[in-house]
């Protein structure tokens, strides 16, 4: 047997035409979700992009425990456990917080990979005189990402057309051979929203100057125009997307690889537009543009699937360990939360109830599917912490002051007897709701009328208790939430 995960950055469900996007020209997720089941209720788990990642090798929560952080020592990591098994597992990405000190050990559980540099603030190209920057309204911005993009403005110098075309290279090599995994990873469509202009052409203000195609993580301060101008950037860079897309179904035609080849296409979260007068991520509350995701499978067992909606509840997350684990004829570990989603694709049989997810020490959230429950911290007077063994934060090292408040405590659960290095956490300034909010997606998708229902409100809490336990939550996090 033979998988491809294919993994996109901030790819939102809403600006996808499966999902009922009739604005962004994307023809091809159209064409994926012909020959896939589509998931109508996929949601994230541990936030933002390498905690995701990390749930990807492990199959378990891990925001309750830490933060943005490497794997662990102790961590199942799912493509070292099928490369230890015999199959051969690939990544090719140009996602480049795998090479940062947050990101250790990720990439080399993989028996080979390949990374492809010029995203975001990769500090890729040399240069020392100040770099050009162009007339922009943009919230956010770095110095190397100005230094850089000279160099991928071409579409066959894109990181994302680099990591495709590797992907199809990889795919070209190897499919007369069998038990092989490959992961396609691409940085987009992750802001900055840069495109080359064959992609502009669809909307009228994409490309427009002054440039604003990197939002602060903030409130919305700009104009509706100007709002405008950031969501057409952010569409031409899923046009482009979907075009690499295209690619890939075309060689899994030609090559014949629905015959015998899982493909698995996800993101890690979504990306709020201006929705709830926000851009971004990394807030308290999770709202769906942010934390209901798109998620397609083909599993060549199961072609009645082909074309089908799924309506059970699914974390890819959690959910993508087991599930290649099984495929692969491999069983997933003890310590893994997951599901194998072999029943999903097969019949729409649910895995799972309900579900959790959230950053490290924000808000907790809960879904049913219909309810969606934001949890915020109800006691801020006690101390919380960080629980690993790799002293690196996400972009450095631990300081001198970090260590003042490290210590060694005895195994967790899930650490298979190693000791853990437990440090007092920081909370995020400002950061806290002053409330718990709870709504009704049936009566109320688009979150805006949060509910006064006490009787919810305390079934849900006891099945936050009921997964705080499954994951081994610490002590403090009963307390912290008031579960």
């Amino acid at each position: 047997m033979k998988a491809i995960v294919l993994m996109f950055d901030s790819l939102n469900r809403h600006c996808l035409p499966p999902y009922g996007c009739d604005w962004i020209h994307a023809p091809n997720f159209r064409r994926l979700a012909a020959r896939t089941a589509t998931f109508d209720q996929s949601w994230v788990c541990s936030m933002p992009c390498m905690p995701a990642r990390r749930d990807l090798h492990t199959g378990r929560p891990n925001f309750l425990h830490t933060g943005w952080a490497p794997l662990q020592p102790w961590d199942d990591s799912m493509p070292e456990m099928l490369a230890r098994a015999g199959v051969y597992t690939h990544l090719i990405t140009d996602h480049y917080h795998y090479f940062e000190d947050g990101g250790t050990a990720y990439h080399t559980r993989y028996k080979s990979w390949e990374l492809f540099r010029g995203q975001e603030n990769d500090t890729w190209i040399g240069h020392v005189a100040d770099p050009v920057v162009p007339a922009n309204i943009n919230g956010k911005g770095s110095r190397a990402n100005w230094v850089n993009r000279p160099f991928v403005s071409r579409e066959e110098d894109c990181p994302q057309t680099k990591t495709f075309s590797a992907g199809l290279d990889f795919l070209e090599r190897n499919h007369t051979a069998d038990n092989w995994l490959v992961q396609i990873e691409t940085f987009d469509p992750h802001e900055p929203f840069t495109t080359p202009e064959a992609y502009q052409k669809f909307y009228p203000r994409a490309g427009e100057t002054p440039l604003f195609d990197w939002p602060a993580y903030d409130d919305v301060h700009e104009s509706s125009a100007e709002v405008e101008r950031a969501r057409h950037n952010y569409a031409a860079l899923v046009s482009q997307c979907d075009a690499n897309l295209g690619r890939l179904l075309d060689t899994m035609d030609r090559l014949h690889l629905w015959e015998d080849t899982m493909l698995i296409v996800c993101t890690d979260h979504g990306y709020l537009l201006g929705e709830h007068n926000r851009w971004a991520k990394n807030i308290p509350t999770m709202w769906n543009e942010i934390a209901r995701t798109p998620f397609w499978v083909w599993d060549p067992r199961h072609p009645e699937a082909a074309g089908q909606r799924r309506k059970a509840l699914v974390q890819p997350a959690l959910d993508l360990a087991p599930t290649l684990l099984r495929f692969f004829g491999q069983e997933p570990t003890a310590d893994m939360t997951g599901h194998d989603l072999a029943p999903v694709l097969c019949a729409d049989t649910p895995v799972r109830a309900d579900a959790i997810f959230g950053y490290f020490g924000l808000p907790v959230h809960y879904t049913d599917g219909r309810h969606v429950y934001m949890r915020a911290p109800a006691d801020t007077t006690q101390p919380y912490h960080h629980y690993n063994s790799m002293p690196l934060h996400f972009r450095g090292r631990w300081t001198a002051a970090d260590m003042t408040t490290a210590e060694l405590v005895p195994p967790l659960p899930f650490t298979k007897g190693m000791p853990v290095i437990r440090r007092v956490a920081t909370p995020t300034p400002d950061a806290t709701p002053a409330r718990h909010l709870l709504f009704d997606l049936a009566t109320d998708s688009s979150q805006e009328n949060p509910l006064d229902d006490p009787a919810t409100e305390q079934r849900i809490l006891e099945r936050l208790r009921a997964h705080f336990d499954a994951c081994h939550a610490p002590r403090e996090m009963f307390i912290r939430y008031g579960v």
